[in-house]
């Protein structure tokens, strides 16, 4: 099938005039990101049972056409990790799609692989090798040759075949419904909305820090976010993580004092020192009752982290029956909080509720007993 490249506004509303009545369609995105906030959009793959398209949104003024149609409800809009590719969307929309299917999500609960790639999800699917000769194309660079078209119309030509495959799977399984709270979460656009005031908590070294200093990251790294945003600049280029984690801890008090501070240079302490000497000043007058927290880590006892070994054992054995990886199901960690009384745990909800998540709570409750019969796990209902 003929890969089209449309690069004009005219070729691009016959292309959706055409795919319009589809029931659903694959859709890829290439961008970058490396020297902006936001990601640059540079190209969008589409493809439908009859057609393949590569969208230039660098030459053609407006996309409304093709984002009428991955917005429609009535078509489903078909991904593979699809997270960063919504992520453009809402920064081109400020909403999201909502009929979506995502490959990589569709693949864990089928028994591929806990987020497993592209490339090995076809190869796995189809026997098909994926060539890897322009994975480090510059998509902004125009123009693009036969070679990159053809590499970039890959994520979507494939995808068809997939798609198919694993819904029919997850029909015949009866695991489609598995799916549904994960598909929403998708659309959830909280998930994609920036949060400067509660961006600190991702910054590496916070748990580091405590009281005062923390109030410190606060105001220092919502300050950033805003002015990357404004920007559309990276993190990175404003104020390095580090600098702020040695910030927060020495609460420098003039800007003579910001030489002390390794890594920040000059040229920063020339054109931000005031703005971040404002927002120490600031943190610095918070009352004690307003510094941010963050949760401390888990101690179980030893007991408790014996139950936790038990349950690692019982999820593995239902997680085989079903042949799904126990690391898409749950972390250590979440079996931890699961064990110290926390019900928020996914396990505990949707699909993996369903397949493990309910064993779980009946052994906790002592209505469900373990055995071992020549090395084998068994599980019996007590009472």
């Amino acid at each position: 099938m003929t890969v089209q490249f449309i690069d004009t506004d005219a070729d691009l509303v016959s292309f959706c005039q055409r795919i319009a009545d589809s029931d659903w369609m694959t859709v890829d995105t290439e961008f970058l990101r490396e020297k902006t906030y936001y990601a640059q959009l540079c190209l969008i793959q589409v493809a439908t049972v009859d057609e393949i398209a590569c969208i230039d949104p660098l030459t053609i003024d407006n996309l409304d056409p093709i984002l009428d149609l991955i917005y429609d409800p009535a078509i489903t809009v078909v991904f593979h990790a699809a997270r960063q590719d919504l992520e453009l969307f809402y920064t081109l929309r400020g909403s999201l799609p909502t009929a979506l299917f995502d490959s990589q999500l569709a693949a864990t609960v089928l028994g591929y692989g806990d987020q497993i790639g592209y490339g090995n999800l076809v190869k796995q699917c189809l026997g098909v090798e994926l060539d890897k000769a322009h994975s480090r194309t510059d998509w902004s660079k125009r123009p693009l040759d036969a070679g990159q078209i053809d590499y970039a119309a890959d994520d979507v030509r494939y995808l068809r075949d997939i798609y198919q495959a694993l819904l029919k799977e997850l029909n015949d399984k009866n695991r489609l419904h598995w799916l549904d709270e994960d598909f929403h979460s998708l659309s959830n656009v909280s998930t994609y909305a920036p949060d400067p005031e509660n961006i600190w908590k991702r910054i590496k070294g916070a748990g580091r820090l405590k009281g005062a200093q923390l109030a410190i990251l606060q105001k220092l790294a919502d300050w950033r976010e805003q002015r990357a945003i404004k920007s559309n600049r990276p993190r990175r280029w404003i104020l390095k993580d580090d600098v702020m984690i040695d910030l927060a801890k020495l609460a420098p008090d003039s800007l003579q004092k910001f030489s002390m501070i390794r890594g920040l240079e000059s040229g920063t302490i020339d054109r931000h020192g005031k703005a971040l000497l404002a927002q120490i000043t600031l943190a610095k007058t918070m009352p004690r009752d307003a510094w941010p927290t963050l949760k401390k880590p888990l101690k179980l006892s030893t007991q408790q982290d014996a139950t936790v070994d038990a349950l690692m054992a019982l999820m593995r054995k239902f997680c085989d029956e079903q042949s799904i990886a126990p690391a898409a199901v749950a972390s250590r960690k979440e079996l931890e909080r699961i064990v110290a009384g926390d019900t928020t745990v996914n396990l505990l909800h949707g699909w993996r509720n369903e397949i493990v998540g309910h064993h779980i709570q009946a052994f906790l409750d002592g209505k469900l007993a373990i055995t071992v019969n020549n090395t084998l796990l068994n599980t019996h209902e007590q009472g």
